[in-house]
């Protein structure tokens, strides 16, 4: 791990983003802003396992500090090109950035949409998270 100790405790945002390309066959379930399947709530499972997975990005990402996040939030919203973009914020008052916690945040609930959708469809895309 890097040597953070000598740097100053700074309030330290990041915000990271993932795009998820949804077939038609997929976006003719939505329903009052949401996905239902089997498994239930596809976008707030998404927001509760990118959250869950942003706390855990010590854990998961080698060489990683583990972080106590002050704050983590997951919001998607559809574009207007019928992709999904999920955006997870993550903020700490710390000697290090949360950008990691924000990406792994993102990514999780982009492959959590994927899994809760496949049954629908193969033709998902996670195009890009940045």
């Amino acid at each position: 791990m890097v040597d953070v100790g000598e740097k100053q405790v700074t309030r330290r945002t990041a915000v990271a983003r993932s795009i998820v390309s949804l077939p038609e066959e997929v976006l003719a379930q939505l329903v009052d802003g949401d996905l239902q399947t089997k498994k239930g709530s596809v976008f707030q499972t998404a927001i509760i396992a990118g959250i869950m997975a942003a706390k855990k990005t010590g854990d998961l990402i080698p060489l990683c500090h583990p972080l106590g996040l002050d704050k983590c939030s997951v919001t998607i919203k559809l574009n207007t090109e019928n992709e999904l973009v999920i955006d997870c914020t993550a903020i700490i008052t710390a000697k290090t950035g949360v950008e990691m916690e924000a990406l792994v945040g993102a990514s999780i609930a982009a492959l959590t949409v994927y899994d809760m959708c496949k049954a629908m469809s193969h033709d998902i895309v996670i195009k890009e998270t940045k």
